[in-house]
């Protein structure tokens, strides 16, 4: 990759390590949360599914505006609001009030990761889009290596608001960089698309095999992994035996593995292509699904190995899953396109958290119960997500041929 576009890469993953971390930080803090207030598995599924539910409106809005502006200032501007949500979580006293202040959050972020995608996809090749989609899985893995384990830290130690108020800081000292670095993506702009157009481009994506085709693998990709996500730490904790103190370990022995394996699956997505690389991590993830939605009581280090090769396996899926995605669609219509899959993304993720609280239920202890039928559910969307992956990449091919 070129110096200007690993500069803007790099800013763009830690762009998305404040944004996941946001989002990433509200699943750990059940532990904390439903003893604190009471709640049961359903509505603590509803508080983390509000931001992904809010953020699929926003989203969706976006469909039919994102390519009338800068992709940089649609950005920025999101950001902004992003941060002011977050902050504003710091605030909540309860069920409700919390609820409200993930909603605004995820009104605003729903518009960022649909900017981040087309951003790289206008300005990076294809041929070096896998190792840009590797480095900015990295601001996942970043979350998970840095930013989790330390806002744990910070809750257990403190309170459960403290890695707000941190993710809020941090996204304040990145602004002024974004703003100078991040260069003006606008090349779309000189062939304007109407109203009109854009509400017809839409329906048309419906008509476009290879485009609805990748709206359908991003969906099921993000419900096959949030399916067992919400729940994984108070199963960890008041299942599995891990002590509340070493919980920050598991994030931090998972993000690490990720962190490594995104930037070798971005190269060897590059390199050997992006659908067998897909394919073959999601095969080898689903005996780590089956194994940790049926943990009985394990030593520690058992538990971070299994979550250290699980993060690799997740993270081999989901770098060159969504370079294909990417490639499902031309320049003009990327924005909206994007701010689409974002949308699908959205409420898959919304959907597949809603739904583990509806299966799963918790006894006095706070137990979970049920778990072991979500890993079902995943491995089942995991299956679905290697056949469309054969068909997208056809699709692909096809459309490169004409």
């Amino acid at each position: 990759m070129k110096r200007n576009e690993i500069i803007l890469v790099i800013l763009l993953a830690l762009l998305n390590f404040t944004h996941i971390l946001d989002f990433m930080i509200m699943m750990p803090l059940g532990n904390i949360l439903m003893p604190k207030w009471s709640l049961t598995t359903s509505q603590f599924a509803v508080i983390v599914s509000s931001y992904s539910l809010a953020a699929f409106v926003s989203s969706f809005g976006a469909i039919f505006f994102a390519d009338k502006f800068d992709r940089k200032k649609l950005l920025l501007f999101a950001y902004a609001g992003f941060l002011i949500g977050t902050f504003g979580c710091v605030f909540a006293t309860d069920y409700l009030t919390m609820i409200m202040a993930r909603v605004v959050t995820g009104i605003f972020g729903g518009l960022i990761g649909a900017q981040v995608l087309s951003i790289i996809g206008d300005i990076i090749p294809y041929e070096r889009r896998g190792q840009a989609m590797g480095m900015l899985m990295g601001g996942f893995a970043l979350a998970s290596v840095v930013g989790v384990p330390f806002g744990l830290f910070l809750a257990n130690s403190y309170d459960w608001y403290f890695p707000f108020i941190v993710v809020a800081v941090v996204g304040i000292f990145l602004l002024p960089f974004l703003l100078r670095y991040v260069p003006n993506v606008n090349e779309h702009l000189s062939h304007p698309v109407a109203l009109r157009q854009r509400i017809t481009n839409f329906f048309l994506i419906f008509q476009n095999e290879t485009q609805l085709t990748a709206l359908a693998f991003s969906m099921l990709m993000l419900m096959g992994h949030f399916i067992i996500i919400p729940l994984i730490n108070p199963f960890m904790v008041y299942n599995v035996g891990v002590p509340q103190e070493y919980t920050p370990l598991i994030y931090l022995c998972g993000g690490l593995s990720a962190l490594v394996s995104a930037q070798i699956a971005g190269k060897l997505s590059d390199r050997f292509g992006k659908r067998q690389v897909f394919v073959a991590s999601a095969l080898i993830s689903i005996g780590f699904i089956l194994f940790i939605t049926h943990m009985p009581t394990m030593p520690l280090f058992v538990v971070l190995i299994t979550f250290s090769l699980w993060f690799s396996t997740a993270t081999g899926r989901t770098v060159p899953g969504q370079a294909m995605t990417t490639q499902a669609v031309t320049t003009q219509t990327r924005g909206s396109f994007m701010s689409l899959n974002s949308c699908v993304q959205s409420l898959g993720s919304g959907f597949a958290t809603l739904t583990s609280g509806w299966i799963t239920y918790s006894d006095e202890k706070y137990a979970i119960h049920n778990y072991n039928i979500l890993g079902y559910i995943s491995i089942i969307l995991v299956l679905m997500c290697v056949g469309m992956a054969y068909r997208l990449d056809r699709l692909i091919l096809k459309h490169f041929d004409q």
